[in-house]
């Protein structure tokens, strides 16, 4: 096996990026309460909502308040604290507290969740008439019966500013989080769609490759196999009369390959159907022509089908590059798993015959890159100071 155009790198193995949903959801989402805080962040503003409530209600207790007074807005800023679970709730029993007492920002908080949450459900009418009447009507009832009519109507119109405002911040909170979710879904959508496309395509081009492989190596190969099979009723000559048998096998079992690989690409399937496994190793180094030293270490007893197959192919195309490329070497084959991964090394001697020029586009140990790769292990290849080559694969096992 020469080392002429075959130097592949090591494989790094990268997750891919995030889909277009994700990304929609963490750059949208987390302002507006869909994607959970960070614990720290929710403690920090649910104190500062509380702390605010209550000094709305301390600055401006005056000196001869009544108890009942400052037990109720006392109760209103308590309501703050449970207002997310139960936000209607939080906003009936901070209302007596703006009423009787002083808790009107507290007030305006629990209305503002309670309309996040319900939107403009019947709770956040309920609530809103409830905290205007709470702005409107002054405590105790004597001094508002002996307030004038232009204070009535100032009263109405800053009643209108306390219940609205909250309701209005609520109602925005909330459309901005249906509008997050709804492009988080049709990110999704369009994540879905290039899947069914890239699909398409993917089926589309496995029928064209069937096509391909049936109607041109099929063909060829079969005639390979009708010529091997001339050629040995003819002949009387032992040894053409072997070669003759060993081609005819050869094209049997390539076709019956290609036969199944034109099956899995019709079918579309993802799955690789029956493949041939590290067990079949001593039939391929039988048939191979190439003198091997094969040493198996700590085999796991179970292989993935997967691990197995590309266990084969590795060996399989390392010894036919080294007929190709190196006539008459040894391979030395060494086959270990540990650490939970099956490790492979092909290592070939220099050519001792002349080569015989065999066509090679170098996709072999390309392809084997790619399947580890896929497989999430490595794959290297590098010459070695006798002018040989050698090629080391890992396979992971736990997947």
């Amino acid at each position: 096996m020469s080392t002429e155009g075959l130097s592949i790198p090591g494989i790094s193995i990268a997750g891919s990026g995030p889909s277009a949903a994700e990304r929609v959801r963490k750059r949208g989402l987390s302002l507006f309460g869909s994607v959970p805080r960070p614990a720290v962040v929710t403690f920090a503003i649910e104190a500062a909502a509380v702390i605010l409530a209550v000094l709305d209600v301390w600055l401006v207790i005056p000196e001869k308040a009544q108890p009942y007074s400052i037990y109720l807005s006392g109760a209103a800023c308590l309501a703050v604290v449970f207002r997310r679970k139960f936000p209607f709730l939080a906003v009936l029993v901070a209302v007596p507290g703006f009423l009787a007492g002083w808790a009107q920002l507290a007030s305006m908080i629990t209305l503002g969740m309670l309309a996040t949450r319900r939107q403009l459900h019947w709770q956040t009418w309920v609530g809103a008439a409830l905290v205007w009447m709470c702005r409107f009507v002054q405590w105790p009832l004597e001094d508002f019966a002996e307030l004038s009519w232009r204070e009535h109507i100032l009263d109405g119109i800053y009643g209108v500013l306390v219940a609205g405002m909250p309701i209005a911040i609520g109602l925005l909170i909330g459309a901005r989080t249906e509008i997050s979710n709804k492009l988080a879904e049709l990110a999704t959508s369009r994540d879905r769609e290039r899947r069914f496309h890239a699909d398409a395509v993917r089926a589309e081009e496995r029928a064209r490759l069937a096509r391909e492989m049936h109607d041109v190596v099929s063909h060829q190969i079969t005639l390979i196999a009708m010529q091997a099979g001339a050629l040995q009723a003819q002949t009387t000559d032992d040894h053409a009369l072997e070669t003759a048998q060993v081609i005819r096998t050869l094209s049997k079992r390539t076709l019956e390959e290609l036969r199944s690989l034109v099956s899995v690409l019709r079918a579309g399937s993802d799955d690789d159907g029956p493949r041939a496994g590290i067990n079949e190793l001593d039939r391929l180094i039988r048939t191979s022509d190439v003198p091997v030293h094969l040493t198996v270490e700590h085999l796991p007893e179970a292989l993935p089908n997967q691990v197995s197959a590309a266990a084969y192919r590795t060996v399989q195309e390392c010894l036919t590059n080294v007929h190709k490329h190196a006539p008459g070497a040894t391979a030395t084959i060494r086959i270990q798993g540990e650490h939970g991964a099956l490790k492979i090394e092909v290592r070939n001697e220099r050519a001792s015959r002349p080569t015989e020029g065999l066509p090679s586009g170098g996709h072999g140990l390309t392809g084997l890159a790619e399947r580890a790769r896929l497989l999430g292990g490595s794959f290297e290849t590098s010459g070695t100071e006798d002018g040989g080559f050698r090629v080391r694969a890992r396979y992971p096992l736990d997947r």
